[in-house]
């Protein structure tokens, strides 16, 4: 009888789990005995692979992507972890393996869920999936008040968190456009910065621009209204750096709008980078939408708002696990489109977080009750969020908060017009491009 010698290879990197409650180890053990109510304690980020014998977890917080692959050697299988697709592939060519590489035979493992695989060799098992997070909806009151206090402070205090972990001579930046997310964020840091004690000659209000986008002037009139125009910083761009082909190779995706979203964070990074050589902290808005279910529905024909408000965390995970739609290699939802903001960040060596991805936040935006006071109405549904996020930070730190029209990233910060002639609109020509990098 033959003997399978199976190996895992963990490409992924330790030092970016920023955990707050246990160590990386503890941590570790919890994820190895696979039981949700333990996993659902780890606080923080993190990217968590165990192993015992043949069996092998997986898990990930909402904004650590993480990927892997299964190899077949003659002597076993050897399963390779990363949170990307070219260190896989990198791994695979130096053991002469690319033969059996393609990128759509990489797995993503989905958030909330602990993933569980078995070692034994060919044909391979299907992956077990439970999810280790799961909200309760609709629980909170219809309030706005008590609803918007309960959602920021649950940010505040994440983003708590994540400053305490900083050093007091470190500089702190919040990627910034005046909308409804980054702005809160923005507040919420200046508020518990202030709470803390720390030096607020340490924050800025980063705001990417090309000279011809709104956001910078909307940037303006914010934090003017507020008194608070002294931390703006713009970040100046030439359209020139609007590469799509560098954006697909550093988010390993094709999805249109989050190329889009991810070729001006490569801008604002790369602007802030040269301008700070060591800056490292940064926060972010990512997920404020998702949070808040404010997305267009009339821009997908496979959504109404019943859809949208009925499915839970519909926007976070797409249609979710074991359904028809969810994607092996990819994920869904935000799941999968962290990866515009996180892969540019760190790509310029930015340790970055959003407060909205974090479950403390999502368990209250899940716990709103959108039927009872959007009654099915698009539109109240689309107000609802600045309602939400004003009051809460009114609460949080006493200021009203400005409320602008929602405008995506991509149409912020460079007019349309130039958006288009830089990032053409079809999805083909990015999985193209994608594909090109391992023909």
């Amino acid at each position: 009888m033959h003997h399978y010698v199976e190996d895992v290879i963990d490409l992924l990197d330790p030092a970016l789990n920023q955990i707050h409650n246990m160590t990386a180890d503890q941590a570790r053990e919890k994820v190895l005995r696979g039981s949700p109510e333990d996993i659902r304690q780890i606080d923080g980020s993190f990217a968590l692979l165990a192993r015992n014998g043949k069996t092998v977890r997986l898990a990930r917080s909402m904004d650590r992507p993480m990927r892997y692959f299964l190899a077949k050697r003659h002597e076993g299988p050897a399963l390779v972890v990363s949170d990307r697709i070219d260190r896989i592939y990198d791994w695979l060519k130096s053991k002469r393996f690319e033969n059996q590489f393609h990128p759509s035979y990489t797995r993503m493992v989905p958030a909330h869920h602990v993933l569980e695989l078995q070692l034994i060799g060919c044909p391979d098992p299907d992956p077990t999936y439970t999810r280790y997070f799961t909200p309760e909806r609709e629980k909170l009151s219809g309030d706005l008040d008590s609803v918007g206090a309960a959602y920021i402070n649950a940010v505040a205090s994440e983003i708590e968190k994540y400053l305490r972990r900083i050093p007091e001579s470190e500089p702190i930046g919040v990627c910034f456009s005046g909308g409804i997310d980054s702005g809160a964020v923005f507040l919420a840091t200046w508020h518990v910065m202030k709470k803390l004690g720390m030096n607020l000659g340490r924050l800025k209000a980063f705001t990417l621009t090309f000279g011809n986008g709104p956001d910078l002037d909307q940037a303006r009139r914010f934090l003017a209204e507020l008194g608070l125009e002294l931390f703006l910083e713009p970040i100046e761009a030439k359209e020139i750096e609007l590469n799509y082909n560098e954006a697909i190779r550093v988010v390993e995706d094709y999805k249109p709008l989050d190329i889009e979203c991810a070729t001006m964070g490569l801008a604002l990074f790369r602007g802030i980078r040269q301008r700070y050589p060591q800056w490292r902290y940064m926060l972010d808005g990512d997920g404020g939408d998702e949070n808040l279910k404010d997305y267009p529905i009339e821009e997908n024909p496979e959504l109404t708002i019943r859809s949208v408000v009925h499915n839970l965390m519909l926007y976070q995970e797409g249609w979710g696990v074991g359904r028809i739609k969810h994607s092996l290699t990819y994920s869904g939802g935000l799941s999968r489109s962290y990866t515009r903001t996180y892969a540019p960040a760190r790509h310029f060596g930015f340790e970055s977080l959003s407060p909205f991805t974090r479950p403390s936040v999502i368990e209250i935006a899940e716990g709103i009750p959108f039927i009872k006071l959007t009654d099915y109405d698009v539109h109240k549904l689309y107000s609802l969020k600045g309602d939400v996020v004003s009051r809460g930070i009114r609460a949080l730190t006493g200021l009203r908060m400005p409320v602008f029209e929602k405008r995506r990233f991509q149409h912020g910060a460079v007019d349309k017009k130039t958006l288009r002639q830089r990032l053409p609109e079809t999805e083909t020509v990015y999985r193209n491009a994608f594909l090109s990098l391992y023909a």
